[in-house]
């Protein structure tokens, strides 16, 4: 997609600005949310449980604490919290120490907003460890700010780590625009007042108001997030 922008920051005829681009990582940027379940499964196996396909929906896109928590509930696993966070890094790093798939025009939009000097913000609910493995791939220039999920006291469904990214950047949480691929996400941007492209990767995600769905990132260019800002946002 080709995209003749404006200088960055000029106005909307609402007057509203884009100041600011906010990114999920995990199935937003890279093609890894099934490298999560994999690691989930075969850890899981380990401990002789098996997992229900239908858990998969449940524990996309949350942290680490709620996915891991359910299934231990859920599985009654002899295992605690901590020991079970430490084994699915490790084996979800694993996995991306043998591949790491882009999704699907992530270069092209990172390429983009850098070369536009965008102020932008990778914001996931993975750890710091695993964050900075991906970065190594995808490259820490892209962005101003990164937020990982266990720096900050509520990670995602709560609006936290969006709000903070955006007052990093000194930017109007109105003013930004979130690209995320999972509800929980989806909810705590749209929590934070932010305006939402939502790009589901597992489980669909419906329209709201304040909410553009996309089918790929290859539908999204700067001149598209600059016309997000000309929408309501959502505030809760």
């Amino acid at each position: 997609m080709t995209s003749t922008v404006p200088a960055f920051g000029t106005r909307t005829a609402e007057g509203s600005a884009l100041q600011a681009v906010l990114l999920d990582m995990d199935g937003t940027l890279v093609d890894t949310e099934g490298f999560w379940w994999d690691a989930e499964v075969e850890v899981f196996a380990a401990l002789g449980h098996r997992l229900d396909e239908a858990w998969r929906d449940v524990v996309v896109g949350g942290p680490m604490s709620r996915s891991a928590g359910f299934l231990i509930e859920a599985t009654g696993a002899d295992i605690t919290l901590d020991e079970l966070t430490v084994l699915l890094n490790d084996g979800f790093e694993d996995r991306i120490s043998r591949a790491l798939p882009l999704m699907p025009g992530a270069a092209r939009l990172l390429a983009e907003l850098s070369a536009h000097e965008v102020p932008t913000a990778l914001v996931s609910a993975s750890h710091r460890r695993i964050i900075d493995r991906v970065l190594g791939s995808i490259g820490a220039h892209h962005f101003a700010l990164t937020i990982a999920g266990d720096e900050v006291a509520r990670t995602k469904p709560h609006p936290d780590p969006y709000l903070l990214a955006a007052s990093g950047l000194g930017a109007d949480p109105a003013r930004c625009a979130v690209i995320e691929d999972t509800a929980t996400g989806v909810a705590a941007a749209e929590a934070a007042g932010c305006r939402v492209v939502a790009v589901p990767s597992v489980a669909p995600i419906g329209p709201a108001a304040g909410r553009t769905v996309v089918p790929s990132l290859e539908h999204v260019d700067l001149s598209f997030l600059h016309g997000l800002m000309s929408t309501p946002a959502t505030r809760r």
